[in-house]
């Protein structure tokens, strides 16, 4: 099963607002926080120029506008083209300037995250990881701890929104296997308990790696997580999905953009 995604930072944002519906603006005036507005743009630019990529839409504003991203009960998101219910489902993330949006078939569980790779406290770890998990973290060398407990954190998050559930429900629910996380030089058959566990070599910066987490008593997603410049990303799904693709989108739509930013 085929997962795409695409990635945009504010940088890419463009100051109009001519590419949102008279509903997006609508929800972007009802907001109080500067913050919160900026998130929200950028998330919904990177979701319509995602959508416009899969669905071989062009990117011109006005077409851009015609896509609308809405919550359901549930919270999580739906496109509608012209008013009209879309053929895909998508989930979408932001973190610190940049935004995620992956794209796969309707009807399928999805869900995606994106973290800055950072220092979380023994108490996070208490607060939110199982016991299992714990004790990974714990194995884990000084220098990876970082990255793995924001792994950990991130396909937890991707879980839950393809879940439908988001942080409403006890993280601890969700259990994670990074595959890429293995003891150090020895089988893990015969290490001991104080082994240490390190990120095994990659075939290169940006390479994604397989996840495994467990909902419950014994619901399975499958995904795959990455790490380029200390942005982590995760992506899991049901059905099981294929290593994630990136979207392209047409050369003229960014000549198109860069001509009215200029302007």
């Amino acid at each position: 099963m085929n997962v795409y995604w695409l990635e945009k930072s504010v940088a890419d944002l463009p100051e109009q607002d001519e590419w949102l519906s008279r509903n997006d603006l609508a929800v972007l005036n009802g907001m109080r926080f500067g913050k919160r507005r900026a998130d929200w743009r950028l998330g919904r630019w990177t979701a319509k120029r995602a959508l416009a990529a899969h669905l071989n839409l062009p990117a011109d504003f006005q077409t851009l506008a015609e896509i609308e991203i809405r919550p359901a009960p549930s919270g999580a998101p739906e496109v509608f083209v012209e008013n009209e219910p879309a053929d895909v489902t998508i989930s979408l993330s932001h973190s610190s300037g940049f935004a995620l949006c992956t794209v796969a078939a309707s009807g399928v569980a999805l869900g995606c995250d994106l973290e800055i790779v950072e220092s979380r406290s023994d108490e996070f770890v208490a607060d939110y990881f199982t016991a299992e998990e714990q004790a990974l973290i714990r194995r884990a060398h000084a220098s990876d701890r970082s990255q793995l407990v924001t792994l950990l954190w991130s396909a937890k998050e991707s879980a839950l929104k393809a879940l439908h559930e988001g942080l409403r429900i006890d993280t601890r629910s969700v259990a994670v296997k990074p595959w890429a996380f293995r003891l150090q030089g020895e089988s893990e058959h015969h290490a001991g308990a104080s082994a240490v566990c390190r990120f095994q070599p990659s075939n290169g910066s940006g390479s994604w790696h397989p996840l495994h987490v467990r909902f419950g008593a014994g619901q399975i997603f499958q995904g795959w997580w990455q790490n380029a410049n200390e942005i982590l990303r995760t992506m899991v799904a049901v059905p099981s999905p294929s290593q994630p693709i990136p979207l392209f989108e047409a050369e003229s739509c960014l000549q198109q953009l860069s001509s009215l930013q200029q302007k």
